[in-house]
């Protein structure tokens, strides 16, 4: 699939960790777009100059934000205001916020839940490619997965499946390797995204 069908988001913070960090999240919530980072806005603009407003999403430090607020305004819709904390009183009132200042499962939630409320049942989004439709795992492989993302330890998922221990991290292995995930967060982004388990029960 080429560059030129993908929905692109740009991400403008010059904190280069939270950049990459917010970057591999994206992708592996959205294997189908194209994460572009800019340090600054001036950077975003030379780069946007052969293609005005091709993003799809622009995440954007606060900063950056307040010191445009009218190149963002403009694009109230599409941006997703990067804070550093979760109170309402500094949050801006007219843009869609994320808090990249908590723990991973709770950014990956609140980061699900974006993408929900905008994208709900992915109808703003072009078509999966056919090779992530296909089941990869199998139905006992899936019972484990939704328990593991919903936080259950190894021990508890044996119990409640009635399955030795050993078997739980037999499938949990296999889980991962099929997928090429290293992380419970990717594996949770999927699971959500794939319909395997309600977000209120992350």
């Amino acid at each position: 699939m080429s560059n030129v069908h993908r929905p692109k988001i740009a991400i403008i913070d010059p904190n280069t960790l939270a950049v990459l960090g917010l970057k591999q999240l994206l992708l592996n919530m959205m294997p189908i777009v194209t994460v572009d980072t800019f340090g600054t806005l001036t950077e975003l603009e030379a780069n946007e100059a052969n293609d005005a407003d091709g993003y799809a999403h622009y995440f954007v430090s606060l900063d950056i934000v307040l010191a445009n607020r009218t190149y963002f305004a403009e694009r109230r819709r599409k941006t997703i205001v990067l804070t550093l904390s979760l109170s309402d009183s500094t949050q801006p009132s007219e843009f869609h916020t994320l808090c990249i200042n908590q723990p991973e499962p709770q950014l990956v939630r609140q980061l699900l839940a974006l993408e929900q409320h905008a994208h709900g049942q992915g109808q703003h989004l072009p078509p999966t490619p056919q090779a992530l439709q296909q089941k990869i795992l199998s139905d006992r492989e899936i019972e484990v997965m939704t328990l593991i993302v919903q936080g259950y330890i190894n021990k508890q998922i044996a119990d409640r499946l009635n399955i030795a221990l050993s078997t739980v991290v037999t499938h949990r292995k296999n889980i991962m390797d099929k997928l090429g995930f290293r992380s419970v967060s990717a594996l949770t982004i999927y699971a959500v995204m794939h319909g395997y388990v309600d977000i209120n029960k992350i």
